[in-house]
């Protein structure tokens, strides 16, 4: 349970209220992260179409590499949520979503692209502690293989996902079901869930 409670419907606005419409009809269920982020619902629509416009903007990387490397932020901070919703994402790309359980070893694992793995290691470099740092070496590799649109679409997806990523982890929203098909409704209560799966 997250450490905010969920804005219900019946407690949200005009607005709100029509977001989670909309994210119903594309996701089947409405995310939770919206349905938190509802107690400031001036930054709730900032978001909404912060990530609107970006994911339409995001179409120099092919989808494979840019979700992988968004996806291995996740892992890295560890946001279940996270995790569980670009696991649907790449389901619903069409993309292999057995190798994700083979994250860690992506270096050695013959599941990854050589480009997939240095966008994996840039996302590292990008989310990791301190001590890691993106290098000069590794920016000019990743413009010889997607070009200085594509290294600027990786950097911005890249940290997109780790305020995502944090912020969920900070408010203690974790997974949803979306990978299982089989969503948990942010403001039901424990009984409502245990209710619906009788």
């Amino acid at each position: 349970m997250a450490r905010l409670e969920a804005v219900t419907p019946d407690r949200a606005g005009i607005a709100t209220r029509a977001m989670y419409a909309i994210a119903r009809r594309r996701f089947g269920s409405v995310p939770e992260p919206f349905a938190v982020t509802a107690h400031h619902p001036a930054l709730m629509r900032a978001a909404g179409i912060h990530e609107m416009l970006a994911d339409r903007a995001s179409t120099v990387l092919p989808a494979a590499v840019r979700e992988i490397a968004v996806y291995r932020v996740a892992w890295t901070v560890g946001c279940s949520w996270c995790i569980d919703f670009g696991t649907m994402l790449q389901r619903l790309d069409g993309l292999d979503t057995e190798r994700l359980a083979h994250i860690a070893g992506f270096e050695t694992s013959d599941l990854y692209t050589d480009d997939e793995k240095a966008a994996i290691a840039y996302a590292d470099a990008m989310t990791g502690d301190v001590a890691t740092v993106v290098t000069d070496e590794q920016v000019a590799d990743l413009e010889r293989r997607f070009g200085a649109a594509g290294v600027v679409e990786l950097t911005y997806q890249i940290a997109l996902e780790n305020m995502r990523a944090r912020m969920n982890s900070a408010l203690g929203i974790h997974d949803q079901g979306f990978s299982t098909d089989a969503c948990r409704v942010p403001w039901a209560e424990p009984r409502e869930l245990e209710a619906e799966g009788d």
